[in-house]
Formats: structure tokens, C-alpha cells, sequence
């Protein structure tokens, strides 16, 4: 077997380590970078463990990001050789230089550590824990270590957390994921094919073993992937088949379970960064993980844009600096000051307004009911006196519910719900539902969201076998279902659904009209293609990446159906929206 090069050098006044071995509980040794200050003492750790090779470039692994990134926020760049810039992790030469170790781990089977993938899953979780208490304990450590990234390495700090490693003292989770069922895999029991074809793209590639196709560091000219060059056969045998094992379990059962948080073991100091536009993916968790952790001190941001740029900018960067400053150094740099919750409200144009909250959802949120009415198909705060029903082709376009032009200016800030009563002409139906705002001559109004440059206002999704409800966890505002019991329709029979939509923020100008839209399949941005990214498979076209199009999962034998909804008397159904009255204290940014 071929050696990895381990070895210490002093360039661009770091000492950086590389190629550290880390060796698990099960004897597996794990590879890392540590970056250090020149200066030898005894300094916190930002820590990131993850999949995607710990010395391949964010340039090159990730090119199209990279370059809109840098051509739009001149100060990601600004300030660093940006040859240890990696995608989704701090970039050290920002972070040294204030008395931080970062360290990067490559999780099992990727990059340069061996052995076998297999993602959020018990063992690695428990390798992330490992490598935390490998860090704490360090001659170059103060004991105290702290968790940042985006994405992946936001997702496994919610679970590593729930662990509790003793020398873990803060997280940052930017962009996280937290429940692998319900944020992830099976939005409202219906199967997301992302993660399939995220294994293809920006995990194979950068597997153990893949020699030169994983390419070479752009700092030392070593394979990123590991000295070893392993056949096609070997690769597969070192990889769990991701798609199949996620398809093999459609209920939140055990295997899904054990790759999620435990909210009541969550305690560590949590700075939760949100995305208003990563619909498909992140932002539900971070808003769960603030909202459930058991946490004692913890804060939330939501912010807007592509999921990796304030990551990196001064606005996300500073943010991320005075928390840990707090937390691993025991500095006062101004945390103390930081509002519980730092929202960037979002407005059409990608104008953004900061501003400064105590709680989520925000206690003066005006709960609306908005009523969707068969008659006009609008939506009307006043209960239609006239029944009906309305049907719609789940493969097509579905219905799409208006207000009349808004006589003032209206903010939708926090999580929304949507009630129906349906019918199916087979035995089971999913329910896309869409939040929308358009101008006031019927121009859809999008966002720039966290991968999709079309990305509508929020989504939320159900399979109305999957409609059951648990009593405990439901909010009026936030449905929670329990995905642990299929109950299938019969032919024709009415089911009252209760969908929940995922948290978003938008104020909309008077003149222009929310819509909400009930569909059969995934949203369609009307207004043209987005374009693609190199790192995804599929087009852009106003959901990313973030589809449901698996047919094992929606057998067109089933859901290429006829759906209707059904309105009158007790069935009234509506669309819950936060409706946030105005506050004085903002200011532009």
C-alpha cells in the first residue's frame, strides 16, 4: 500500500500540518490538515469533518460556484492566496491569523482516509466524535473546540452534537439539514432524488482511491484522493449504494433515526445560519435547530442568495468570528450584543433589510387565514359561503389561488401551513404546493436561491398517505407527520391535509398578489432555464437540484392521476400565513 506524505511546513505564516493521522475506536486512521499560527502556544480548534477532499480547491472542485462567487463578492477573495480555499470550510488564512487551528478531516472513504462511506450514519458520527476529542487534547489545543461549515458540514454537527463530545464548545451550522427524513430524503413522505445524484457528482469523485480523476492539490501537487489507485470493483465494494438504501426505507423508521438530531441532547452554544431560497434542503433545519435544540444559548440568522456566498463574505465571515471569539477564546468582541435572531428581510430585486428579532417565529406575526375560493380562484380572508369542487391533472400545471392586488405594502416572514380536503382518482396522491407572488400584471416575482437562480417564494410538499399527524410535535403553523404508517385512499374518498410550507421571508409591494399553487409534481419556473451548475446533473429550472421524479417511488400507475380538492360547509380549506406588522428599527444594507 502506498504512503501518504506526512509532513510540517511554514508557508503563506501558517505551520500547516499535512496528512495527520487520526485513528478511530476501530482502528481506521482518518486524515487531516491542521493549519496553524506560525507562533508555537496553545489555540482553539475550528474542526470540519466531510466528504469532499480536504486540499481539493473550491476552484476546482467547483468551478462555475467559484467564479460567480468571486466576480460578485470581491471580498471573498480579497486577503488570501485562496489556494487553501475548499468548498463548504473556513478558509484558513482568514482564521490563522487570529489565533485559530483549523483542522480537516476527511470522513471515511473520501479523500485521502480509507474505508467505507456511508453518510450521516452511526459510525460516522461517531468518527466526527473522535476527531473532536483528538483535536481537545492536542499540545497545541486549549481544549476548546468549535464546528463551522456549510451544508454537509452543518448537517453532522446537529448529530455529532447530540453526542456531546466533551471538548466541543460551540457550532456553527450554515446551512445545515437536520432531519434526514423530513428536511432531506422524503419531503412530506415523497422521495427527493437529490441525494442520489449528489453521491454521483461531488461524492464518487472524490472517493479513496480514485487516483488522478479526483484531480491534485493545487498546493502541494499530491492526488487528493490518496496515493492508492483502486479498481472500479474496489470502489464499489468501499461505498454504500446510497440511492438504494435511502428508496428501501419510504417511513421515518430506525435507519432514518440514527442519521438525525436528538433536540433534547443538543446543548452546546449554536449559531444557526439560515437560507431563505434553499427550499429543497437546508432551511428547515436551522430553523428547527433553533427553535428545538435544548441549547441554552443559541442565535439564528436568515439571509438570502446562493448557499455558499456569506459563508465566505465579511457579512457571514465577522458574524461566525465574534461567536467563536466568545466561545473558544472567551473573548468580549460585541457577542453579547448579537439580537437572538439577525434576519436579512428579503424584498423583489434581491434588496435585502436587515434587521434585528428576539424569537422565531416573531411573537407579533399576525397569523392570517387565507381561504382559497373555488369561485374566482383567489385567496380571501373571508370564509366562501359557496361550495364545490375543482379538479386538476397531477402531471399537469394544477390550480393556482390569488389574492386581489394588495392594497399596502405586506410582509410574509416564518413558516406557513395549507389545509385541503382532496380526492383521488387512484389510491394515493402528492400534493406539491408553491408559494408565489407576482406583480400586478401577473409576472411571477422569484429569488436568487441557495443553488436555483428561479426559486419561488416557499415550497411545501405531501403524500396524502402520509397524512397523520403527530398530536405532540403539530403547531397550527408548523403540521408535523409522523411518515410511520401508509394509509392509502380509496377511490374518490375526501381527506382532510394539513401540508406544512417551510419557513421563508418576502415583503410584497402594494399592487401585487400572493398566489399560492396546489400541484401533482415539482414547480416549474414558467420564465425560461436556469442554466446549470457543474457540480449537479439536472437543468435548473426553479427547484435546483431538490426533485422528486423518482419513479420507483411515484409509479405513474398512481400518481399520474386525477386530484381534486373539495370546498363547502366544514371544508374550508386555507393557507396560514405569517403576516408580520411593521417595525420601526431597520436599516438598509
Amino acid at each position: 500500500m502506498a504512503s501518504l506524505n506526512e509532513r510540517t511546513e511554514v508557508r503563506d505564516n501558517m505551520r500547516i500540518d499535512f496528512n495527520v493521522p487520526i485513528t478511530m475506536d476501530d482502528g481506521l486512521v482518518l486524515r487531516a490538515d491542521v493549519f496553524r499560527p506560525v507562533k508555537e502556544g496553545k489555540y482553539p480548534v475550528i474542526l470540519s469533518y466531510g466528504p469532499y477532499a480536504k486540499n481539493l480547491a473550491f476552484q476546482d472542485g467547483y468551478p462555475s460556484a467559484w467564479n460567480r462567487m468571486a466576480e460578485k463578492h470581491p471580498d471573498v477573495t480579497a486577503g488570501s492566496s485562496n489556494l487553501y480555499q475548499s468548498w463548504e470550510v473556513v478558509d484558513p488564512e482568514k482564521w490563522v491569523p487570529h489565533n485559530y487551528i483549523c483542522v480537516r478531516v476527511d470522513s471515511r472513504g473520501t479523500g485521502c482516509s480509507p474505508g467505507f462511506i456511508d453518510h450521516f450514519s452511526p459510525r460516522e458520527t461517531k468518527d466526527f466524535y473522535d476527531c473532536i476529542e483528538w483535536a481537545g487534547v492536542q499540545p497545541w489545543s486549549n481544549g476548546k473546540v468549535g464546528l463551522n461549515g456549510i451544508s454537509y458540514y452543518g448537517i453532522n454537527q446537529w448529530h455529532v452534537a447530540s453526542l456531546q463530545p466533551p471538548h466541543l464548545a460551540a457550532i456553527c451550522v450554515w446551512e445545515g439539514s437536520a432531519d434526514w427524513y423530513r428536511d432531506m430524503t422524503h419531503h412530506g413522505g415523497i422521495l427527493s432524488t437529490f441525494w442520489e445524484n449528489w453521491y454521483d457528482m461531488q461524492v464518487k469523485t472524490v472517493q479513496y482511491g480514485v487516483s488522478e480523476r479526483g484531480g491534485r492539490s493545487r498546493v502541494t501537487g499530491e492526488l487528493v484522493c490518496g496515493p492508492e489507485t483502486l479498481p472500479d470493483v474496489e470502489l464499489v465494494k468501499n461505498r454504500s449504494d446510497f440511492g438504494a438504501e435511502i428508496a428501501a426505507h419510504p417511513m421515518d423508521d430506525q435507519y432514518h433515526r440514527d442519521r438525525s438530531p436528538v433536540w433534547s441532547k443538543v446543548k452546546v452554544p449554536v449559531f444557526s445560519a439560515a437560507n431563505w431560497g434553499g427550499q429543497g434542503l437546508h432551511p428547515r433545519g436551522n430553523f428547527e435547530g433553533f427553535a428545538r435544540a435544548a441549547s441554552k444559548q443559541k442565535w439564528l440568522e436568515a439571509h438570502g442568495i446562493e448557499h455558499w456566498t456569506h459563508f465566505y463574505t465579511d457579512y457571514g465571515r465577522e458574524q461566525q468570528r465574534k461567536f467563536f471569539d466568545k466561545f473558544l477564546h472567551g473573548k468580549d468582541t460585541g457577542w453579547g450584543k448579537q439580537p437572538k435572531v439577525f434576519l436579512q428581510v428579503r424584498y423583489p430585486g434581491e434588496k435585502f433589510v436587515a434587521r434585528a428579532e428576539n424569537e422565531w417565529p416573531l411573537k407579533r406575526t399576525k397569523w392570517t387565514k387565507f381561504y382559497l375560493d373555488p369561485a374566482g380562484m383567489t385567496l380571501t380572508t373571508k370564509k366562501p359561503t359557496r361550495g364545490g369542487k375543482l379538479s386538476f391533472a397531477s402531471m399537469g400545471d394544477g390550480l393556482t389561488f390569488l389574492t386581489p392586488p394588495l392594497k399596502e405594502e405586506t410582509e410574509i416572514t416564518g413558516p406557513s401551513a395549507l389545509k385541503l380536503f382532496a380526492s383521488s382518482s387512484t389510491s394515493d396522491a402528492d400534493f406539491f404546493i408553491v408559494l408565489r407572488v407576482f406583480t400586478g400584471d401577473m409576472k411571477e416575482v422569484v429569488f436568487q436561491g441557495a443553488i436555483d437562480p428561479h426559486t419561488p417564494v416557499a415550497q411545501g410538499w405531501l403524500r396524502a398517505s402520509h397524512r397523520k399527524l403527530d398530536k405532540k410535535l403539530s403547531l397550527p403553523y408548523r403540521p408535523y407527520h409522523t411518515h410511520d404508517e401508509k394509509q392509502p385512499l380509496k377511490k374518490g374518498q375526501q381527506v382532510e391535509l394539513d401540508i406544512e410550507i417551510w419557513p421563508t421571508c418576502v415583503v410584497v409591494p402594494a399592487g401585487f398578489r400572493i398566489g399560492v399553487s396546489v400541484r401533482g409534481k415539482d414547480y416549474a419556473y414558467p420564465g425560461g432555464s436556469g442554466g446549470k451548475l457543474s457540480n449537479f446533473k439536472n437543468e435548473l429550472t426553479g427547484c435546483g437540484p431538490f426533485l422528486h421524479d423518482d419513479p420507483r417511488d411515484r409509479p405513474m400507475a398512481v400518481f399520474d392521476n386525477a386530484t381534486t380538492l373539495h370546498f363547502g360547509g366544514a371544508k374550508a380549506p386555507y393557507v396560514l400565513l405569517p403576516v408580520i406588522p411593521p417595525k420601526k428599527t431597520a436599516r438598509r444594507r
